[in-house]
C-alpha cells in the first residue's frame, strides 16, 4: 500500500509540473552565414563574368561591323577569307572548325561509350579504382603536347598510310584525331557516371528475365543512361569546338575553305592564336575581326551546352 501511495504521489507531482517551453527559434550561426555569403559570391562573380565576356566582344565585334563594307551576312556566308583585300567571310574558318570537330566526335564518341561500358558493366571496383584515374590523366594533359603530338606522331603515320603526296604536312585529320583522343576521357568519364547512376534493380530484373549481361547492358542501362550520354556527347563537341593549341600547332595557318580532311586549313581558334599574337594595330577590320569570331564561337558554344540541358531534360530518367 505504500509504494502505491508513493507512486501516485509521484504522478500526481509530475502531472503537476510546469511544462518544458522549448525555443524554435532559428539560431544564428555565423560559419554557416559566411558560407552562404561566400557561396553567394562566386555564384555573382561567375554571372558577372560571362556578362562581362559577353558585352567586351559584343563591343569590339560591333566595331568590326561598324565598317560600311562589312556586313553580318557577308560575314557569315562569304567563302574568302582575306582581311588584307577586304573579304570577311568566316566559311573557310568555321568549315574547317566543324571538320576537325566532326572526326574528333568520331574518334571519341564509340571509344568513351565502350570504355564506359566497360567500367560501368564489367570490371570490378579493384580494376575500376586503377583504370578510371589512369584514363583521366589523359585530360591532365597540356594541350600543346597534344598539337606537338599530332604533327609529329599522327601527320607522319597518316603520310605513311596515304601517301605523302596525298597527306600535308599540316592537315585537319590529325589534329581531330589527336583532339579525340583529348576529349575521351571527358566522354568516357560523364557516360560512366551516367550509366553507373542507373539504379541496380533494373539490371537484377534484366537478369531474372534471362538477359545476358551484354544485353542488359545494350538494351536496359544503356537507355536508362541516354539523357548523361547525350551531354556528355554535346559538352565534348562543345570542347572539340574551342579547342586551340592542338589546331594551330597541326591543322594550319591559312584559311582554306575545303572538304578535305588531308588539306591545310585554318580554323577559328587558331586565326584568332595567330592574329592576337601579331603585332596588327589596334581599331583596324584585322584586328577587331578576332572578336567578331570570338563571338561566333561564343554563340556556338552557349547554344550547344542549352541544347545539352535540353535534351538531357527530354530524355532524363526519375527513379523512384
Amino acid at each position: 500500500m505504500e509504494n502505491t501511495a508513493r507512486i501516485t504521489e509521484k504522478r500526481t507531482a509530475t502531472a503537476w509540473k510546469k511544462p518544458v517551453s522549448y525555443n524554435l527559434q532559428k539560431k544564428t550561426r555565423p560559419t554557416e552565414a559566411i558560407i552562404q555569403a561566400f557561396l553567394l559570391f562566386c555564384g555573382v562573380v561567375s554571372i558577372l563574368t560571362t556578362l562581362g565576356i559577353v558585352l567586351e566582344l559584343g563591343k569590339e565585334a560591333w566595331l568590326f561591323f561598324g565598317d560600311p563594307e562589312i556586313s553580318v551576312i557577308s560575314f557569315l556566308t562569304g567563302t574568302e577569307w582575306q582581311p588584307k583585300i577586304g573579304k570577311f567571310g568566316v566559311l573557310p574558318l568555321l568549315n574547317s572548325t566543324l571538320i576537325t570537330s566532326v572526326i574528333a566526335i568520331v574518334v571519341a564518341l564509340p571509344l568513351g561509350i565502350a570504355t564506359a561500358m566497360f567500367l560501368s558493366e564489367y570490371a570490378s571496383p579493384k580494376m575500376r579504382s586503377i583504370l578510371k584515374p589512369i584514363l583521366e590523366v589523359l585530360a591532365g594533359v597540356p594541350t600543346v603536347v597534344y598539337g606537338y603530338f599530332a604533327l609529329t606522331f599522327m601527320t607522319p603515320l597518316l603520310r605513311g598510310i596515304f601517301g605523302s603526296q596525298n597527306v600535308d604536312v599540316y592537315n585537319m585529320a590529325s589534329a581531330g584525331l589527336v583532339m579525340g583522343i583529348m576529349i575521351l576521357p571527358l566522354i568516357s568519364s560523364m557516360s560512366e557516371d551516367a550509366l553507373s547512376a542507373v539504379p541496380r534493380s533494373l539490371r537484377e530484373a534484366a537478369y531474372g528475365l534471362g538477359a545476358t549481361r551484354l544485353e542488359t547492358a545494350l538494351q536496359v542501362v544503356l537507355p536508362a543512361a541516354l539523357s548523361g550520354i547525350i551531354a556528355a556527347f554535346i559538352i565534348g563537341v562543345s570542347r572539340a569546338v574551342g579547342e586551340t593549341m592542338i589546331v594551330a600547332i597541326a591543322a594550319g595557318s591559312g584559311p582554306n575553305f575545303t572538304f578535305n580532311p588531308f588539306n591545310a586549313a585554318e580554323t577559328m581558334t587558331g586565326y584568332i592564336a595567330r592574329i592576337s599574337g601579331g603585332d596588327l594595330s589596334y581599331n583596324t577590320p584585322d584586328y577587331n575581326s578576332i572578336f567578331a569570331i570570338g563571338l561566333l564561337l561564343f554563340l556556338i558554344t552557349f547554344g550547344l551546352n542549352i541544347l545539352s540541358r535540353a535534351i538531357s531534360r527530354r530524355f532524363r530518367e526519375v527513379y523512384e
